[in-house]
């Protein structure tokens, strides 16, 4: 997916910017939730909306997430474009 489906407000760039720092998991479902810091985002609309629409996806999986059933999260191609361009603003 391109990750233009959807219009990013605010709480989507905080979203992506935690993804950037390596602060965010993602569980193991057909409709991802987000979990920053350990604790479950928010507003999962948004966060299964990012996922949809290309801006984020599930990372390698490791031990622990076999337990938890979370791995961890990492920005596309698109996310990463997304953060660049509202960084360049």
């Amino acid at each position: 997916m391109s990750g233009s489906e959807i219009e990013l407000s605010h709480r989507a760039m905080a979203m992506l910017r935690a993804v950037a720092a390596r602060r965010a998991q993602m569980s193991c479902s057909c409709e991802p939730d987000l979990f920053i810091d350990g604790f479950a985002c928010c507003d999962q609309m948004t966060a299964h909306a990012l996922a949809r629409g290309g801006y984020i996806r599930p990372g390698a999986s490791t031990g622990p997430a076999a337990v938890t059933g979370r791995v961890p999260a990492e920005l596309t191609e698109a996310g990463e474009a997304a953060i660049a361009v509202t960084a360049a603003a």
